[in-house]
């Protein structure tokens, strides 16, 4: 969700912000091809004796080779963009649009004093007729031992004290992270019991502080963390005990079974959740967000399949006790993981809505989360007060 040593100065999260390739050098020639006898000119035309059926077979073994390996590539490509295609066909079902039930990310501007009375009016106003009742304000990121220093909110009583002025029923919650050193040897270990009871002690402290409710998005967070499971059972605890919503940002769910194992065999990092690991986290927690979004996709059509996909899977293991919200991408990015052009705010909701219909059409505890305030436009607005709202 495109920050510790991270966070910058809008609030979005570093570990969103995928690397790009460093630009390659340019103006290098090409190294001309190594002359051949069959290019020299003269004898062009001859083959040298004995050498000709070798030659030709050794080409022909390379040839079915190279078509081999492209046919392993490209047919389970294929196959997996029909599926995608196909499974954003269709009408979604009447009713399946907003149960107010919807949250946006905001930045750290609305807690460091770069916010005035002025913004929070122009934020009510936006909010006003939609359906979004959690404002998750970045108020971190936490140190990787777990702890929070004050300074990082210092406006955090103003902002609360304002929004509930401005726009009643909205609750602020507060958005706390951190990298995992779950890939890295830099970042907070969920291992080590003093960390994870540090951040049950941080969580008080921003509770303390007015919050509404606590919202924690921790990565990379590998599937099947054990660690992560009883940070949370800790964690629902305090926020039971306060009658405050525990909420978490979650990856996505393994679109093929048991691909997060092969991503992190081959790739190190298994960016997937198996769909058991996500009901074990939602079945801890009053809100999960599924970060929809940075797919790799190319298309709008696979992009709302997909989208289509995992809102099936999420809600087939989440509980009801749980909202389950999926995020929409109001930023734009163009890199390997996430292209401007096909992950829209149109082709989102209607992957949603599809997904909705076919699952569970009729669920009252779900909804759409909005990513993020800051690098949103006056088109990703109007989409999802048209698609999603009305």
């Amino acid at each position: 969700m495109a920050q510790a040593q991270g966070t910058g100065t809008d609030g979005d999260r570093w570990w969103r912000r995928r690397p790009r390739p460093a630009p390659g050098a340019r103006g290098t020639a090409r190294p001309a091809p190594t002359p051949s006898r069959l290019t020299r000119g003269e004898g062009a035309d001859q083959e040298e004796p004995g050498k000709g059926a070798p030659r030709t077979g050794r080409r022909h073994w390379i040839r079915r080779a190279a078509l081999g390996l492209a046919l392993v590539v490209l047919v389970p490509l294929l196959s997996v963009a029909v599926a995608l295609r196909l499974n954003y066909a269709g009408d979604p079902a009447d009713g399946t649009r907003t149960r107010g039930k919807d949250a946006i990310w905001l930045g750290h501007a609305w807690v460091d004093g770069r916010k005035t009375d002025a913004d929070v009016g122009a934020l009510a106003r936006r909010l006003r007729d939609t359906g979004i009742r959690d404002l998750y304000v970045h108020a971190g990121p936490l140190e990787h031992d777990g702890t929070l220093p004050a300074s990082a909110y210092p406006r955090a009583a103003w902002l609360i004290g304002a929004v509930h002025r401005a726009a009643p029923g909205v609750r602020v919650q507060a958005w706390l992270g951190d990298r995992l050193a779950s890939e890295s040897p830099d970042g907070m270990r969920l291992a080590e019991k003093d960390t994870r009871a540090a951040v049950v002690r941080s969580t008080r402290q921003i509770l303390a502080a007015g919050f509404d409710g606590a919202h924690f998005d921790l990565e990379p967070l590998h599937s099947g963390d054990r660690h992560y499971l009883d940070l949370l059972d800790a964690l629902h605890r305090v926020t039971r005990a306060r009658g405050v919503p525990l909420s978490v940002a979650a990856h996505q769910i393994d679109p093929l079974p048991a691909l997060h194992s092969v991503a992190g065999t081959v790739a190190g990092h298994p960016k997937w959740w198996s769909q058991a690991f996500f009901g074990q986290v939602a079945r801890r927690v009053d809100q999960i967000a599924v970060m929809s979004y940075d797919t790799g996709t190319p298309l709008e059509s696979l992009y709302g399949g997909y989208v289509a996909q995992q809102t099936s899977l999420a809600l087939e293991v989440t509980p009801e006790s749980t909202d389950l919200l999926m995020g929409l991408p109001f930023y734009r990015a163009n890199d390997l993981g996430h292209w401007a052009h096909a992950e829209t705010v149109p082709a989102a909701i209607r992957g949603v809505r599809l997904g909705l219909s076919r699952t569970d059409a009729d669920r009252a505890g779900f909804g759409v989360a909005l990513y993020v305030d800051f690098a949103a436009t006056e088109a990703d607005w109007r989409a999802y007060e048209r698609d999603w709202v009305r």
